[in-house]
């Protein structure tokens, strides 16, 4: 990181079979931002394999020593399958989810992911999106619906898939610095329009 804009933390948690685009993207822009971030392993191995089979070295793992949820200030989950279903198996990953959202914490999730918080209750009565094949997910647990690319309700962001990774980042981004630094971050990426 060429220079640490805030002393705020998040960790993108990877599982096997995620979607690599959307958790990598998140890692990148933040980087870029000067945000720390952490790839949070979610197995005892640091390693993963994405769905598309690339390899991932992660930062940490959740079973390391002395690893706690509680260091970060946002929790990012990518989505893929089966990705998403193993990050919604991690008992300790959700339940740091809820306790995340109920503090007002930042949580953010995209692709399939958002379906899990909306499992977990997370989305009722919010508004929010996801990959259309999940959204019915979304609805059937009392979301409300919306079809813009990412959707930002309080500490909660969610969107719908690898093509609206760097928008979903981009929030994540904003979350953090305001308007501002997502306009530093635009020329450096290319991003027109």
């Amino acid at each position: 990181m060429s220079r640490q804009s805030t002393d705020k933390r998040v960790a993108v948690f990877a599982a096997n079979g995620l979607e690599e685009i959307e958790g990598l993207t998140v890692v990148d822009l933040l980087f870029r931002a000067g945000i720390p971030v952490d790839t949070v392993s979610i197995t005892p191995e640091r390693t993963v394999t994405s769905s598309h089979q690339v390899t991932i070295t992660c930062d940490r793992s959740i079973e390391d020593e002395g690893f706690s949820f509680d260091e970060y200030d946002m929790l990012v989950l990518p989505g893929g399958i089966p990705g998403a279903p193993n990050l919604k198996a991690c008992k300790p990953l959700t339940a740091a989810v809820k306790a995340f959202d109920q503090a007002g914490k930042g949580v953010a999730a995209i692709c399939a992911a958002p379906s899990i918080l909306a499992e977990l209750g997370v989305l009722t009565n919010r508004p929010a999106t996801a990959n259309p094949g999940f959204q019915h997910v979304l609805v059937e647990n009392g979301a409300i619906l919306s079809q813009a690319p990412v959707v930002v309700d309080g500490n909660v962001i969610t969107s719908k898939g690898m093509a609206t990774a760097i928008p979903f980042a981009l929030e994540i981004v904003r979350h953090f610095l305001g308007d501002a630094a997502v306009e530093d971050l635009k020329p450096g990426i290319v991003l027109e329009g």
